[in-house]
């Protein structure tokens, strides 16, 4: 037997069939095995290996949302096994706050690379499966394509009556090495490269987060226009705190004609409920990117970052945020709903979702500019309100007579969906001790208890699901009394 080992560790075919098992088993493994599922440093993550390259060596890599890969800085790995974590979209809620908290006691990052850890041990076993498997197949065919042969040149050489017996008892014996020999060599291999990898990434074991594992990359909106100087807080937002419908001040500005910043807005109800002057710089249609992180394009006029306006201030005492609906283009969903017996569909479903997570990445930054000013302003970010009951009964949630209107499901899928875009609010804010208020705006088809009107224009008004002056001054109420409140205690870590 080992003299027929031997034999086949010298055969030329033994050897190409050895090699073709190495390349083709790996590839199968690496292709085949599926990711697999873990949770850790408060996200869902899915731990795998990299598609095969041509390159000896490589960097892990975090692919997000299937598209955005990011190499894992200062860490590489020779061999075809490189690990891939997959992530998407980010998870800033509750759960991932805990664990973010517990990251900074030093009690949770053994627990989340464990957790990677185990991921990859599941998937090295399960490939190591797919590897044996496909071994065994190339190991077959080749097989039968050797027994075809020396059947055909043995035909040629003896006739059809040469000894089948003895003839089928070498071929097998052959067969049989030839395909021990392809899995040793080919297990051997495997193992080198999971070896190779476990090394390569001895690294990771120093990293307490997903930033430690991708790396940051912030770039803060630079200070833009004059030093403003007199003021006891700042209003940034969108169209809701600019109050879009309101009447302007005879000597607004064209900045101040284009984002619709009225006399009854935000910062006019809060500042004069405090008695102090309250800078408005919200803008109709701002996004966290383009509005108060970036220019924003509006009625011809260029307006600059709000909050590079922002740190011209000099230091204001607090700062009022209300951000999000643009950015989940809001307005496109709900006239959706209005037009369709039911838009619960799946590609609607996971278009939220994917702005949702842009959404989360940018509202991340915008906190993070916050965080950093220099006067440490108290930061109070308001929450996005619901505009209809589910049971609401009215020509607003019937809408006009050509479409099908909001049933109740499709009201309480809207509700659903504000209602996820508010955990991601209120998430990140606490996150860096920011305040978080809900407005409390009374939903449309709700009669005013006070008789003091609606507080949100109606489906008929110029600007549908705004606030009117009531439902402003309702807004600026739980903002005037949170900054007459002690401030939250800052978060852990």
């Amino acid at each position: 037997m080992r003299r027929g080992y031997a034999r086949e560790l010298r055969s030329p075919l033994t050897i190409l069939l050895a090699l073709a098992c190495v390349a083709g088993g790996l590839w199968a493994a690496v292709v085949l095995t599926p990711a697999q599922e873990v949770q850790a440093f408060g996200q869902q993550l899915r731990v795998g290996v990299q598609a095969p390259s041509t390159s000896l060596s490589g960097p892990p890599q975090i692919v997000q949302i299937g598209n955005t890969r990011l190499d894992v800085p200062d860490v590489t790995v020779v061999g075809p096994l490189r690990p891939q974590l997959e992530i998407g979209p980010v998870a800033r809620n509750e759960t991932a706050g805990r664990a973010m908290a517990s990251l900074a006691e030093g009690s949770s990052p053994a627990d989340a690379l464990a957790a990677i850890v185990g991921g990859f041990e599941r998937w090295y076993a399960l490939a190591t499966l797919v590897l044996v498997a496909a071994v065994l197949g190339i190991c077959g065919v080749a097989g039968l394509l050797r027994v075809l042969a020396t059947l055909r040149r043995t035909a040629r050489r003896s006739g059809a009556g040469a000894r089948p017996s003895l003839l089928a008892r070498d071929l097998s014996r052959r067969v049989v090495r030839s395909t021990v020999v392809a899995v040793v060599v080919s297990l051997l291999a495997w193992g080198v490269s999971g070896v190779l990898a476990v090394a390569g990434a001895q690294e990771l074991r120093h990293a307490r987060s997903l930033t430690d594992l991708t790396g940051a990359h912030h770039v803060s909106p630079s200070p833009v226009g004059p030093a403003v100087t007199g003021v006891r807080g700042v209003v940034i937002g969108d169209s809701r705190v600019a109050r879009l419908g309101g009447p302007l001040a005879p000597d607004a500005s064209a900045e101040d004609v284009a984002c619709a910043r009225s006399t009854d807005s935000l910062a006019r109800q809060v500042g004069a409920a405090i008695g102090d002057e309250v800078l408005n710089l919200a803008c109709s249609g701002a996004r966290v990117t383009a509005g108060l992180r970036g220019p924003q394009q509006v009625g011809g006029v260029t307006v600059p970052p709000q909050v590079g306006r922002l740190k011209q201030v000099r230091d204001p005492a607090f700062v009022a945020v209300a951000i999000g609906p643009n950015d989940l283009n809001w307005t496109d969903l709900i006239g959706y709903c209005y037009a369709v017996a039911d838009c619960a569909d799946n590609f609607t479903a996971g278009e939220f979702r994917y702005r949702l997570a842009a959404f989360d990445r940018d509202y991340a930054d915008l906190l993070a500019d916050l965080a950093t000013l220099p006067s440490h302003p108290r930061v109070v970010v308001l929450t996005s309100y619901d505009v209809l009951r589910p049971d609401a009964d009215c020509p607003t949630a019937r809408g006009p007579l050509q479409y099908p209107g909001l049933t109740p499901p499709e009201i309480a899928l809207l509700a659903g969906r504000n209602a996820e875009l508010n955990e991601v609010l209120t998430a990140g804010a606490r996150r860096y001790g920011f305040d978080v208020v809900a407005p409390p705006v009374s939903p449309l088809c709700v009669p005013s208890a006070d008789g003091l009107g609606p507080d949100l224009q109606a489906l008929t008004d110029p600007h549908p699901f705004h606030p009117t002056g009531v439902g402003e001054l309702r807004m600026a109420i739980p903002v005037v009394a949170r900054l007459a409140s002690p401030p939250p205690p800052p978060p852990s870590g």
